[in-house]
């Protein structure tokens, strides 16, 4: 997401809020895409039974529940972090919101 937001600011001279919020339309699908991939892969260790399964299940619930807290903290944090960095580091300009674009 960063790279693609940073790549439209540059480019094509967006400001840093419509640059994220760009990269995060363009780059939701294929995230989603990748830790829904590995989170089905893992659902056979979580849903396991038989010879061994209480020995493979903690591995795959602790797998499916890291991705979904990694995934949600990656969709939200990842922009916040960014508009707060650009707004200290980049000094530059103010970044414009919704609100300030009407």
């Amino acid at each position: 997401m960063i790279d693609f937001a940073l790549e439209a600011e540059r480019t094509r001279g967006l400001s840093p809020f419509a640059a994220i919020h760009e990269a995060c339309l363009a780059r939701f699908r294929p995230i989603m895409m990748t830790t829904l991939a590995a989170l089905f892969g893992a659902l056979p260790l979580a849903l396991a039974f038989g010879t061994g399964a209480e020995l493979r299940r903690p591995l795959g619930i602790a797998i499916i529940g890291g991705l979904v807290v990694s995934q949600a903290l990656t969709l939200y944090t990842t922009p916040v972090v960014y508009l707060t960095l650009e707004r200290f580091v980049g000094g530059r300009k103010p970044i414009a919101g919704p609100a300030a674009a009407e």
